[in-house]
Parts: C-alpha cells; structure tokens; sequence
C-alpha cells in the first residue's frame, strides 16, 4: 500500500501561478528561475520551439521571453502565443532598443509589458507579479 502524497488544495496551500521562461541563454534562465521559484511554478526553456511544445502541455498565466535567440526569436513566439492563449499575459525581455522595434512588438504580440536588459530581479519579480493580476483579470471579464 502506498501512501497518497497530499495535493496543495488538501493542505490548505494556494498552488502556484505557473510562469515560463524562454531564453537561449542558460544562466540567466537560472538566475530568472531562482528569482522566480518562490513565488512561482516556474518551467524554462531554450528555445522557442521548445516553449511551443510545453505550451501544448500545460496551462501558464505569464510568458516572460527573451527577444533575441537561435532558431526563432522571442517576439515571433509571443506573437504566435497571443494567438493561442489570449489571457496568457507575454513580457519580452530585450537588451534591442530601438522605439520602433518596441512599438511594433507591443501592438503585435499584445505585450504586457517589455523589460531592457539588464533586467533588474525585483523588476521582473513585480512585472510578472503583476501580469498574473492581468491574466486572472482578463479571465474574469471574460466570465462576465
């Protein structure tokens, strides 16, 4: 016999809201998620194909993707996700600075918001903190 291993509802704990993190560059990916994990159900991934696929597999109210990476860039993605996952709140990360290139992201993937590199940890913490305000905002308008 085995023994069952509570769920977070059964204990009495909130699950966490769940967030990915897409960024080709792993140790900032760890200092993201290390930073996030707290507060957080946080899944990374390197690649944007690789976020497509955990995309299919479960349910995130934030998407934090870094602009810029091998084999599809952040911005595509995000835009491909706003498709997809209307309420799912999408921050791009860019160390890209350039106000036109800002614009056209923010109008296309309908960002949440854009974060420059370097991104200051408290930031992201707040930003995505926030975002997850806007999903569960979003959805209940929605239900309206």
């Amino acid at each position: 016999m085995s023994a069952a291993i509570p769920s977070p509802q059964s204990t009495g704990v909130a699950p966490k809201d769940a967030v990915l993190l897409v960024d080709d560059e792993q140790p900032l990916l760890d200092v993201f998620r290390a930073a996030l994990a707290p507060k957080f159900d946080v899944t990374t991934a390197i690649t944007a194909r690789e976020a497509d696929l955990i995309l299919h597999k479960k349910l995130f109210k934030v998407v934090v993707a870094d602009h810029l990476m091998p084999g599809g860039n952040g911005m595509n993605f995000l835009t491909r996700a706003r498709e997809e996952y209307p309420h799912m709140q999408r921050i791009l990360v860019t160390g890209y600075m350039k106000p036109e290139m800002l614009l056209r992201s923010v109008n296309e993937a309908a960002l949440f918001r854009y974060l420059l590199k370097p991104v200051a940890i408290a930031e992201l913490i707040s930003v995505v903190a926030d975002a997850v305000k806007a999903h569960d905002a979003s959805l209940a308008a929605q239900r309206k």
